[in-house]
């Protein structure tokens, strides 16, 4: 009995055998077939899901408010507001400010998968969806810095000596207290400067801050250098070759770029009274709606309509001194009696209101309730570097001396080291 057993078994597992090698060559492509296919589909729907994905990028215009952004773009109104709850905190979307970028990541159902808004040259908010909503959080987006060197001669005025607006600009603020850039320009004048360029992902993006910079001006020599204490006491002022702040209370003048269209006078001849008269201020003629900024700090003492001055502001500022500014187009919001107002804080701009024959600014100053003349006016300079860092500075200073002598203008106009000492002890 046992024998017929065993040799059933064998017949049993021979015919099995038998039957699967016939039809492994049919088997085996339907399972090559199958496995391909899906790979092919996995990835034909990953690849259609994120070509329907929209990313939506633009900047800021005017008028924009983020419910206008939304609108613009088309997408659901519903999200805005779980937007706006998930950001504070981080950033109040109510303040998004013209020209700053933002991008939206849009669904195929038109719901938002993501949005990014850069409030700041190095910042940017991030808001992402997530299982439980809205997320948001703050990315820093680092500039590459590197440093590089400008020279020029002035020709007409800093900026068209400048291929740059921005740094001829941000050199204005920099020499800002030493030198009156509206009317003391000479042709022939040279500048140098060791900037920061500043690159995003291997390209040039901008000009950043000023390191260190020398102007020769009518024949006297002015310089100036940042420097951050190493415990950042200094925090990244700039200084003359002695340490000294390059700051001052006021301002050289109160808009840029501009000449003077009648000064400081005890007897001038008034074009539209026909009488000669005490003119206590300086004129600065400026097309029509040129911004004008306090030169000092201080508190508005009066902002409004004022006879033949028209719109005027004046301030008071600390020392006994008050500054007006006479004939503006329009005085800037929020600028009212007794606003605080900080140096290079724009008050309003030039016009021709009240008693005038074109538009111009009508500077004047007072010191101790009578008028001085705001070109010798000269003001006490701000704190200098600490003396527990003036090591520190002067060898950061020795190194910029190097970079600037290595700059070339077009014109020899460079001073020898002792000129340069002597140069700054006359400049204290």
């Amino acid at each position: 009995m046992r024998p017929v057993i065993i040799k059933s078994a064998l017949f049993i597992m021979l015919a099995i055998v038998l039957i699967l090698f016939a039809a492994w060559p049919e088997a085996q492509e339907p399972l090559e077939n199958i496995t391909s296919t899906a790979i092919a589909v996995t990835l034909a729907e990953a690849s259609g899901t994120e070509a329907e994905v929209r990313t939506i990028s633009s900047t800021v215009h005017e008028g924009d408010t983020l419910s206008v952004i939304f609108e613009t773009h088309g997408l659901n109104a519903l999200e805005l507001n779980p937007l706006v709850a998930a950001a504070r905190g981080t950033y109040d979307l109510a303040r998004i400010r013209v020209g700053n970028p933002y991008t939206f990541s849009v669904n195929p159902d038109n719901s938002l998968r993501s949005f990014t808004y850069q409030h700041e040259e190095e910042k940017s908010l991030k808001i992402i969806r997530t299982d439980e909503g809205f997320v948001s959080e703050e990315v820093a987006m680092p500039y590459e810095r590197r440093t590089s060197h400008i020279g020029g001669v002035i020709r007409d005025n800093l900026v068209s000596s400048i291929d740059n607006t921005a740094v001829a600009l941000t050199l204005t603020d920099v020499f800002a207290w030493d030198i009156d850039f509206a009317t003391g320009l000479r042709e022939g004048d040279t500048f140098k400067a060791v900037v920061e360029a500043l690159y995003r992902d291997g390209e040039f993006a901008r000009y950043g801050r000023i390191l260190a910079a020398e102007f020769v001006n009518d024949n006297r020599t002015y310089w100036a250098y940042r420097f951050t204490s190493p415990l950042g006491k200094d925090d990244g002022s700039h200084y003359a070759g002695d340490g000294n702040s390059v700051r001052r209370a006021f301002l050289k003048a109160p808009l840029v770029y501009r000449r003077i269209s009648s000064g400081y006078s005890n007897g001038r001849y008034h074009p539209i009274l026909k009488t000669v008269r005490p003119h206590q201020g300086i004129d600065y003629s400026a097309p029509r709606g040129t911004p004008v900024s306090t030169v000092g700090d201080g508190t508005v003492k009066f902002a409004g309509w004022k006879g033949q001055n028209g719109n005027l502001v004046i301030i008071k500022h600390a020392g006994s001194y008050t500054t007006s500014y006479g004939h503006l187009h329009k005085i800037a919001r929020g600028i009212r009696k007794g606003r605080k107002v900080s140096q290079g804080q724009v008050i309003g701009w030039v016009g021709s209101t009240g008693l005038a024959t074109g538009p111009h600014l009508d500077y004047r100053v007072k010191q101790a309730g009578r008028f001085v003349n705001p070109i010798k006016l000269v003001m006490p300079r701000e704190a200098s570097v600490s003396i527990s860092y003036m090591h520190e500075f002067i060898k950061l200073r020795d190194e910029m001396d190097m970079r600037l002598a290595s700059i070339i203008t077009g014109q020899t106009h460079l001073a020898s080291a002792k000129a340069r000492d002597d140069t700054r002890a006359n400049n204290n």
